[in-house]
């Protein structure tokens, strides 16, 4: 912990306070539980509540309006044609609904949540060849706040044969903790996902980053469900095809995905700190020389 390097207001020190100095690994495990009842009297008034601290939230947008759980509503899939996909293939894709926190280029491995709170590709990602692989190229860091859609989709047409899990801590990872709590990325349960393309000098690898509450990543290719329970194999073989566009996994709570790229690809114009994106919305142009 370390304070100073960016002063808070009262508000952000209570938020602080409020979601991060509670048994946090606790209250996970207990969201977990509770967003599973089945019981629709019971979600419906969930759902107010969390509507009376989320003006966001947009259920007018999903599918299926009436939800039996809490958790069925977190992890809701939305009307067809809501998320157009950018299909140049040039251009890499946002994975998911979001606002667009620290991004831009990395100083040789070095990475920042927030300004002045760096940390290493290689705390975020035990992999040396990844981390030799974005050395000097590009980083997102893209918040799901609760109210979004949960669900992430491939920002590239690619392959995945391997998912690295890292268990660790709850932390929130809202903007507050972020400018309070080093390196939060590292410590906090995570997946590495590698995206293979076609094109032998680009890469993209995801991150996603669960959080407190529902601390929990469920992939459409895996059969188990990652999170604090899980205790399985850290290094997980698999064999999935993906189009561009096409839906992976989702969270069951917002969270945040760090997407790393080479240094061929440059952000698309308004790529900034702060600015909402929605899923399939262009986000790094390519120069890429060759395509099947």
């Amino acid at each position: 912990m370390v304070s100073g390097v960016q002063t808070l207001t009262k508000r952000e020190q209570l938020n602080f306070l409020l979601t991060n100095r509670i048994p946090r690994r606790w209250l996970t495990f207990f969201m977990g539980w509770y967003s599973q009842i089945q019981s629709p009297l019971l979600t419906k008034l969930s759902i107010w509540l969390w509507s009376l601290f989320a003006e966001d939230l947009r259920l007018q947008d999903a599918k299926k309006q009436n939800f039996t759980s809490l958790g069925e509503c977190f992890t809701r899939e939305l009307k067809d044609g809501l998320r157009p996909i950018a299909m140049d293939p040039q251009q890499v894709v946002s994975p998911c609904d979001a606002i667009v926190g620290e991004c831009g280029e990395i100083q040789g491995t070095k990475v920042f949540q927030a300004k002045g709170f760096p940390y290493d590709i290689s705390e975020l990602i035990p992999n040396i060849h990844l981390n030799h692989k974005y050395r000097d190229g590009k980083y997102v860091t893209l918040r799901l706040k609760s109210s979004m859609y949960h669900r992430f989709h491939a920002p590239v047409d690619c392959s995945v044969s391997n998912v690295t899990y890292i268990s660790g801590d709850t932390w929130n990872v809202n903007p507050v903790a972020l400018k309070k709590v080093q390196k939060l990325f590292c410590k906090n349960e995570r997946a590495v996902i590698e995206l293979k393309n076609n094109h032998p000098t680009s890469s993209i690898t995801l991150v996603p980053v669960a959080a407190i509450l529902v601390a929990s990543m469920k992939f459409n290719f895996l059969s188990q469900t990652l999170n604090l329970k899980y205790q399985g194999p850290n290094e997980i073989s698999c064999d999935a095809q993906f189009n561009k566009g096409q839906e992976m996994g989702y969270f069951q709570h917002g969270s945040t995905i760090i997407l790393f790229a080479t240094s061929n690809y440059e952000f698309c114009e308004g790529i900034k700190q702060g600015t909402p994106i929605k899923m399939g919305q262009p986000l790094l142009n390519g120069h890429l020389t060759s395509f099947p």
